[in-house]
């Protein structure tokens, strides 16, 4: 069952705690990506990518999060379990969140190229899902951290391609040359 809207108010809260998570992650360099699981009310398990902290590729704040509940729960089936995720799931936590048996998706901003719920719906993804909660909350974290990793990227470049030559003491500037 899909449903792209608004939601009513009272769930914001946790967007608003898996929106923390997800700054959590830009704090360390990871993409900004933050994961709540809810049970009754209750937030059992919550998470963030760690990506390039743990150098794995596989610790989506989706993944880490569902660990968390199965380990809380002490089941691998979440059933009656909600997961709030600032970000379209990938294929991989799209199919985790399946696996899990959790009842619903509440994601913020949607992947329109990664993402494998909505922008690029796969069969076999049965979980009841809601679109655009806090969308431009949850994209503006995204497109803050992508524009200072895209500045730092404009800066290296800048400063592994210009040389200084002692030809009349000028600054040159070599160009990039792709191999």
């Amino acid at each position: 069952m899909l449903s792209c809207g608004n939601v009513a108010i009272m769930l914001n809260e946790y967007m608003l705690i898996a929106l923390r998570e997800a700054e959590a992650a830009a704090g360390v360099g990871d993409v900004p990506v933050g994961a709540v699981i809810v049970k009754d009310g209750q937030v059992i398990a919550a998470a963030h990518n760690t990506r390039e902290k743990d150098g794995n590729a596989v610790r989506h704040a989706e993944i880490t999060a569902i660990e968390r509940a199965c380990a809380a729960l002490g089941d691998w089936r979440l059933d009656g379990c909600d997961m709030y995720v600032t970000l379209e799931p990938c294929m991989m936590c799209a199919g985790a969140v399946s696996q899990a048996r959790l009842r619903r998706l509440y994601f913020g901003a949607y992947d329109r190229e990664r993402g494998y719920v909505a922008s690029n719906p796969v069969d076999g993804f049965d979980v009841e899902y809601y679109c655009g909660i806090m969308e431009k909350e949850c994209a503006a974290v995204l497109d803050e951290f992508f524009e200072r990793v895209r500045q730092r990227r404009v800066n290296n470049f800048k400063q592994y391609n210009t040389k200084r030559r002692k030809s009349n003491g000028k600054k040159v500037c070599i160009p990039f040359q792709r191999r």
